[in-house]
């Protein structure tokens, strides 16, 4: 199996659980500080070896193009009011070796058919999936572990993480062997069961490694509820198939497609920030 140099990135969606504010602006592209979601996912990627940035986008989300693309105005208007370190920073948005390539999913479809639409970047060679509202706080980052799983199992991987009972309706949800470290084989998976029908409490999250046999399987998905492919459908007819391994990922995860968990990461990165960390941290003890 080729080394894992590829990566997804489903950035089609509406947001509309942040409306109004993305109603003309994506989701991706919200701040957690002084940067967007989607350049934390980069950054991922890129430390875990990828070198090929494939994202999968909608109607209004020319931004996310615009954020990874050279602005020779302002680079040029930085240096010459000699503002070097800002100057650094926005050439250093997108990192070095890395290249990014644009497919437009033109039907909001699911994530299953985000997937789909990759398939001719991806070709016949691994590949992993983030989604960028779900941001991870870790050291090593999650991708990079998960590559390094990959380079031994050679089989599709997903990340997971142990939610509520009373969550299981939010995540796909596996059963899988007894852990052995921070991996185990995956022996279902099912979307979204209610608490009482759930068969555990582990759930997928927006981390995945894919082999390109999921291409095929997502071509022979039926839609479902909502009209969506559902990549959940695909990984299950994949397990007939391929092993796949869950993966319990290292750190922690603030779900930022929720407005709590974005105040959340937002705090937690911010009491961090080199620049003015403490004084923040300071104001919030004051309140």
């Amino acid at each position: 199996m080729p080394k894992l140099r590829k990566a997804v990135f489903p950035v089609a969606g509406f947001g509309s659980r942040f409306l109004p504010v993305t109603k003309a602006s994506p989701k991706e592209m919200m701040p957690i500080v002084d940067k967007p979601l989607i350049q934390y996912a980069v950054e991922e990627a890129a430390a875990a070896g990828i070198t090929d940035m494939i994202f999968v986008t909608g109607r209004n989300k020319r931004a996310i193009e615009d954020h990874f693309d050279k602005a020779y105005e302002l680079e040029t208007e930085l240096e010459r009011k000699g503002k070097g370190a800002l100057l650094d920073q926005v050439r250093s948005v997108l990192p070095e070796g890395v290249r990014c390539v644009y497919i437009r999913q033109t039907e909001p479809l699911g994530l299953g058919h985000a997937v789909l639409c990759a398939q001719p970047v991806v070709g016949n060679d691994p590949f992993a999936v983030l989604l960028a509202d779900d941001l991870m706080d870790s050291n090593p980052p999650a991708i990079a572990r998960m590559a390094q799983v990959f380079d031994k199992e050679n089989c599709s991987l997903l990340g997971v993480e142990e939610v509520p009972k009373d969550q299981t309706q939010s995540y796909g949800i596996v059963t899988i062997d007894r852990m052995q470290g921070d991996m185990a084989r995956i022996h279902s998976i099912v979307e979204k069961p209610k608490p009482a029908d759930a068969p555990s409490n582990l759930a997928v999250i927006g981390r995945y490694v894919l082999t390109p046999r999921i291409f095929d399987l997502l071509g022979e998905v039926k839609p479902g509820a909502g009209g969506e492919i559902q990549l959940t459908d695909a990984i299950s007819a994949l397990l007939k198939h391929e092993k796949a391994m869950a993966v319990r990922l290292p750190g922690r995860r603030f779900d930022c497609g929720s407005k709590l968990g974005y105040l959340k990461a937002t705090v937690e990165f911010g009491v961090r920030h080199p620049e003015f960390g403490k004084a923040f941290a300071s104001y919030l003890k004051s309140r």
